[in-house]
């Protein structure tokens, strides 16, 4: 019985995962709570727990490859000498990631205020500074770190909203609107 269990256990955790980005996404990460994720599964709320240690856990792994891609960005960014290299690696670099990653975008919409609160994700605050430093190309005109704000708040709501978009077909668009919309480097 005991090897029975070690098998199932891994199928369950990755139910769990599953289950509770479907609940993400049609009621929120607020509106979502440990008994939700248990009875989609068809499981304890304390079979959960086994699994995780919280609902945050849960997060945080479904978003641990989104977060090591926006990491890996950020270092590319920071390495950028010169504020158009900045600029043009943020640009291509975010697109490209949201683009990668519009189902865990779509999942979290309307959340990443809260979410930055959450002790997992506080350093997600630091790389989006970062970001938007480099999208402004490390401006401090108001106007070009404006475009940068708008831009990645649409970027992200609009990855969430054209689910049916081919991928290279969104990222060509939203390139393309990068391009227009962001302050070249002075």
């Amino acid at each position: 019985m005991l090897v029975v269990m070690a098998r199932l256990a891994p199928q369950t955790h990755d139910e769990i995962l599953a289950a509770a980005a479907r609940r993400f996404g049609v009621t929120g990460y607020r509106g979502t709570s440990l008994q939700d994720i248990a009875s989609e599964v068809g499981c304890s709320k304390a079979a959960v727990l086994y699994h995780f240690a919280n609902k945050e856990a849960i997060l945080t792994e479904l978003m641990a490859p989104a977060i090591e891609a926006l990491r890996t960005l950020d270092e590319r960014i920071v390495a950028q000498p010169d504020p158009e290299g900045a600029q043009r690696a943020a640009a291509e670099g975010f697109v490209d990631l949201a683009v990668r990653f519009r189902a865990e975008i779509a999942l979290l919409r309307g959340e990443f205020p809260n979410l930055l609160q959450q002790p997992g994700f506080t350093h997600i605050q630091q790389i989006s500074e970062r970001l938007l430093d480099a999208l402004a190309a490390r401006s401090e005109r108001s106007s070009a770190r404006v475009a940068a704000f708008v831009l990645v708040a649409g970027i992200a709501e609009t990855c969430g909203e054209f689910a049916d978009v081919p991928d290279d077909e969104l990222r060509d668009a939203l390139l393309a609107l990068l391009r227009r919309a962001l302050e070249p480097a002075r």
